[in-house]
């Protein structure tokens, strides 16, 4: 029966505690927040973190985790591991973030093996869990979701923001970059034009970071950073030929995914499509606007006070669809002079 009424850091027989987050990376990102509620409420416990692979990098350095398990549990020898791994585990407490079909099922088969802790939160109000968020499909934040689900476990969600763990490596090569590049402190923008492949509807347009590009540099900005992974590359250098500006940066594949966070520290400002990049750019004071056309703001904007989100209202935005029939509208009809305007209401021009 799952109960709300739960005090778990008053517990002391929790030692051992298992974090399970698969993806997507943003709302991989925005669960660090929870990994650091649930650190500072069990600053002694062990903390392991199954995830997938290629997000592995994320968290082999975080020093929160004792272990990070990419078991593959798409196939029946990765579930099989997977079980193993969580019974040689011995937890006290698994904390179940993804919370989705496959997560259920495995968790009901520990259960059924008599291997389950005795304590296992969830973010979705049903077996197999001792403890939920109770909110189901309700339509918010996975943020606001995972709050949810460590308030009812009693655990203080006190973290406003993701928190990732940046090892030395990271800031040295983004010291690097900057000092190759003249990227000075304060005097750059960072852009995150991409998507994944799948993602493409969710790009504002090479051509639109173009001329966003070069209205920031004509308003006092020295430099412009464009970062992106393999999927992005065709997007970045879209505004690299486009401009062919000393001033452009075209950092895409030149960087590591911790490397981001020091290398947007230091910027003035970031504008970034709805993509994962954009959320470890969250990890940073640094003021960040989101552009949004089929997905919903309130759902997928990076988490911060220092973030904002800019949509067009029209009747078809957050259709959450893979191809469109519009012509890409939502996302044509945010103007560059949209963009600046909220830069300055956000105060960061």
């Amino acid at each position: 029966m799952i109960n709300s009424r739960f005090d778990l850091p008053a517990d002391p027989s929790i030692k051992k505690i298992l974090i399970i987050k698969w993806s997507a990376m943003g709302d991989l990102v925005i669960a660090t927040a929870a990994m650091e509620d649930l650190h500072r409420a069990f600053p002694d416990a062990r903390i392991d973190l199954h995830t997938t692979r290629p997000y592995r990098a994320l968290f082999e350095k975080d020093h929160r985790l004792s272990r990070v398990l990419t078991d593959n549990v798409r196939s029946f020898s990765g579930i099989l591991a997977w079980l193993r791994s969580v019974r040689q585990g011995r937890y006290d407490l698994i904390v179940d973030l993804q919370s989705n079909q496959r997560s259920r099922t495995l968790m009901a088969i520990l259960y059924l093996l008599g291997w389950a802790p005795p304590y296992r939160v969830g973010t979705h109000p049903e077996f197999p869990y001792t403890i939920s968020s109770g909110v189901g499909r309700i339509k918010i934040s996975a943020f606001e979701i995972h709050q949810r689900a460590l308030a009812a476990a009693g655990i203080e969600p006190l973290t406003p923001r993701p928190c990732l763990s940046v090892p030395e490596t990271s800031v040295r090569n983004a010291r690097r970059l900057q000092a190759e590049h003249g990227l000075h402190p304060g005097r750059y923008a960072i852009f995150f034009p991409g998507s994944q492949a799948a993602g493409y509807l969710k790009r504002w347009g090479g051509d639109s970071y173009a001329a966003l590009g070069q209205a920031l540099v004509e308003r006092g900005l020295e430099k412009i950073g464009l970062i992106g992974g393999p999927d992005d590359r065709d997007a970045c250098n879209a505004i690299e030929q486009t401009l062919e500006a000393p001033w452009l940066v075209n950092l895409c594949g030149a960087t590591e995914m911790l490397d981001i966070v020091p290398l947007c520290a230091e910027a003035k400002l970031i504008v970034g499509n709805d993509t994962g990049t954009s959320h470890i750019a969250s990890a940073t004071d640094t003021p960040m606007l989101v552009i949004c056309g089929p997905t919903d703001p309130l759902r997928v904007k990076p988490v911060g006070e220092q973030i904002g989100a800019i949509q067009a209202d029209i009747d078809c935005k957050n259709c959450y669809k893979k191809q469109c029939a519009k012509d890409h509208r939502c996302m044509k009809a945010v103007t560059v002079e949209m963009v600046i305007a909220k830069l300055q209401e956000m105060q960061s021009l």
